[in-house]
């Protein structure tokens, strides 16, 4: 049932391969799209402070993005098989709205290429990956909000 994740090139969205959904069955990663509209994928974990506080934040604004946009946030956590019974309970408090996924042998981790998370990525309405940011500092969702900006008008981003 485990696939493997192919490397991300230029112009490409997610590799495809397994994730788990906090019903515990298989998704491929094909079938996470936002249908004509841009996408945040965040990769995050149960046990990462700074990744908590980077939702916790994208949620102060995902309503007014997804009025503005039409995005949609995606939070793939890579907790282990070990922790990761933890992230349905988790989303559940937190209140968070995001489309929930588990990638519980980091195979889609490893794949994008990502060391260290909170780890960002924005597709835009073809599904390709367009910008992607490591780490979070307070102040970063208007970063965030800006790239969008930028996605939804066609426009260019320079970084």
């Amino acid at each position: 049932l485990f696939a493997s994740f192919s490397l991300i090139t230029q112009a490409q969205g997610l590799p495809e391969g397994q994730v788990k959904a906090l019903d515990g069955t298989w998704v491929n990663t094909e079938t996470i799209i936002n249908e004509g509209g841009p996408m945040i994928v965040s990769f995050w974990a149960t046990w990462c402070k700074p990744c908590l506080r980077e939702l916790h934040a994208y949620l102060d604004y995902y309503e007014e993005w997804q009025e503005e946009f039409g995005v949609k946030l995606v939070a793939i956590s890579i907790d282990d098989t070990r922790n990761s019974p933890k992230v349905p309970n988790m989303v559940t408090s937190e209140g968070w709205m995001y489309e929930v996924y588990i990638d519980e042998n980091q195979d889609l981790k490893r794949s994008l290429g990502i060391v260290n998370i909170p780890h960002t990525f924005v597709l835009d309405a073809d599904g390709n990956i367009v910008w992607q940011h490591a780490g979070y500092s307070p102040g970063d969702e208007d970063h965030l909000y800006e790239i969008l900006q930028k996605v939804v008008a066609g426009e260019p981003i320079e970084e």
